[in-house]
């Protein structure tokens, strides 16, 4: 066979591979890489901004248990592209990024966007490499299997211009297998199942890592064989259904109080868990980690004396035949406090719900929503996919809306990363609607099309509202709310002339009585971004504007953004990072 150019191999080995979609933003000399992998049936979504590229690449490996492509230029798109690079670290989602640069001759005389991207990377990926033109179908294939084989991460490949437009011999590689699952020891499994029996108060704790390995039949077969109570995190919920009777979320203060042995099941004894400690915990309680990163055990308050390695699939069904006969007693004085505590913050929640003031509250505009879409699609179809982002928006919502099914509630996850939001609804809509999950290589079974519905905090919206465009140029019938109350956490005014008089303060350079450092525009008009891109925007102060807009915007085969106008919260003071570690997480209740 005669000689291919680089930039053909390199869309060759994606589509030998199975990828079936990129995410970027091309230009020299990366645009040709895009346009060969096109002419492969191989979806390019081009967007505005590289970082928004790099995190819809980040949230389509979390989805679809393999790398999510980005494609960029070097230099200044590499820079960009960083914030993805960070996100798959923190997150431990599986991301192949592909990156231009200078040609090799021209490196250390100036050249154009010329960046020693292997020596900036290598300390934050996986695998870092800059191939020959003979082997760039194995580096590929190489940085393919490295990113999600083990805890995911970032494999990086540096493309110079040459090697893009050089000729080399054709290449192939074969498509890399889903990764194999480690079972624990024997003995760790009797240990930890022996602790379990033992204690007077379990609690498991389900984390985001278990919706990706895809746990959900293993562990609710633990859950309903021993009855154990469970409590998700963010993104950990559904991989259980939060209806099920079991659930403790709304007691999730008394739970960790009460608690005395933890079985954490794809979740880390981070920040969002407050370490373990015992300010928000039992300080008597023992973690049980479950984790196939064995660095990962006796972190925090765990002890590796009684952590498992291994796969959390794998090991949740070792520890249902190890729990084999034994049921947690239901009747015990810990379930009772659960129970009351879970009356008590039910109430309180519906209370909240229906305060009606005007502008309205967050609870208020939950409710409206929670209730709308709920007619338009049961929780237990599990045909909308919840994307969030935003200080309180993010906090107050996830507490509102169920999730009967995993993989289907996607947040600023560990690093609490604002500007995710479009970047994740993109790559959902890509994963669940355009075939990402319906190839043999992969073991979820696709259901009926899916609804993605974005809850954005205005500030939160701002980081990468340009990629509405994107949206409509792929006609992606995504559904936004931007939760507009003026401001990062809250706004500064009750009215526009009083936000005017801060304003003209800031203007003309008062040291007090201005904008706060938080403060955003009042009342942003954001809903004309999708009218100005081909889509719908709705303006809402009431909840029947809401609700109309919610059920027309559901039905619309366009972007639409509904434009929320809430209270602003001017009389609340700023927030603190202690406030946000000890209130607004996991222990919301």
């Amino acid at each position: 066979m005669p000689p291919r150019v680089g930039a053909a191999l390199i869309a060759q080995t994606l589509h030998q591979l199975g990828v079936d979609v990129i995410f970027g933003l091309v230009g020299i000399p990366v645009v040709q890489i895009a346009e060969e992998a096109i002419a492969l049936g191989i979806r390019f979504i081009a967007f505005r901004n590289e970082q928004a590229a790099s995190y819809a690449a980040t949230a389509y490996g979390y989805l679809t248990c393999r790398p999510g492509v980005c494609l960029v230029v070097g230099g200044p798109g590499v820079l960009h592209a960083i914030a993805g690079v960070g996100n798959a670290s923190a997150n431990n989602f599986p991301m192949l990024l592909l990156a231009g640069s200078c040609e090799t001759h021209l490196v250390g005389q100036g050249a154009f966007q010329e960046l020693d991207a292997i020596s900036l990377l290598s300390p934050h990926v996986k695998i870092a490499s800059r191939p020959s033109l003979n082997g760039i179908s194995r580096s590929i294939a190489d940085a393919y299997r490295t990113s999600f084989y083990g805890r995911g991460g970032t494999g990086f490949i540096d493309l110079p211009a040459d090697i893009i437009q050089g000729l080399a011999e054709p290449q192939s590689v074969r498509p890399v297998l889903m990764p194999p699952r480690a079972a624990a020891d024997q003995r760790d499994i009797d240990h930890v199942a022996q602790m379990i029996r033992s204690a007077q108060a379990p609690l498991v704790v389900i984390g985001k890592g278990a919706a990706y390995a895809q746990a959900e039949k293993s562990i609710r077969q633990l859950i309903d064989q021993s009855k154990i109570p469970f409590l998700p995190t963010p993104m950990g919920k559904g991989v259980v259904a939060d209806s099920h009777s079991s659930n403790a979320s709304p007691a999730r203060s008394t739970a960790l109080r009460q608690a005395d042995v933890v079985l954490l099941l794809g979740a880390r004894l981070n920040w969002i868990l407050h370490f373990g400690d015992g300010g928000k915990w039992n300080p008597a309680a023992k973690f049980l980690q479950v984790d196939n990163c064995v660095e990962e055990l006796g972190k925090g308050k765990g002890d590796s004396k009684h952590g498992v390695l291994g796969d959390v699939s794998v090991v949740a069904s070792q520890l249902s035949a190890a729990l084999q006969g034994w049921q947690y007693d239901d009747s015990s004085l810990y379930i009772d406090a659960l129970n009351t505590s879970i009356q008590k913050n039910v109430t309180a929640a519906a209370k909240k719900a229906e305060v009606h003031s005007i502008p309205m509250t967050y609870g208020r505009v939950f409710s409206v929503i929670k209730q709308s879409l709920n007619k338009l699609s049961p929780p237990e179809d599990g045909n909308i996919v919840h994307v969030s982002e935003g200080a309180n928006t993010m906090d107050i919502s996830r507490s509102v809306f169920s999730m009967e099914k995993p993989r289907l509630r996607i947040d600023a996850g560990t690093n609490a990363t604002m500007g995710v939001g479009l970047g994740y609804a993109i790559a959902a809509f890509c994963a669940y609607n355009l075939g990402g999950l319906s190839g043999n290589q992969n073991e979820i079974k696709i259901t009926p099309r899916k609804k993605i519905v974005c809850i954005e905090g205005d500030s939160a919206f701002g980081f990468s509202m340009a990629e509405i465009e994107t949206m409509a140029r792929y006609r992606m019938d995504i559904l936004i709310f931007v939760i507009n109350n003026g401001g990062i956490y809250h706004g500064d005014s009750k009215t526009g002339d009083e936000w005017l008089q801060l304003q003209a303060k800031s203007h003309d350079g008062a040291k007090k009585g201005g904008l706060r450092s938080t403060s955003l525009g009042w009342e942003v008009e954001y809903e004309k971004l999708a009218e100005m891109c081909g889509g719908k925007g709705y303006l809402v102060r009431t909840p029947e504007e809401l609700e109309k807009a919610t059920e027309e915007g559901f039905r619309a085969e366009v972007p639409v953004i509904v434009n929320v106008i809430i209270e602003s919260g001017s009389e609340m003071k700023l927030v603190s990072l202690a406030h946000i570690c000890n209130v607004n997480l996991l222990t919301q209740w």
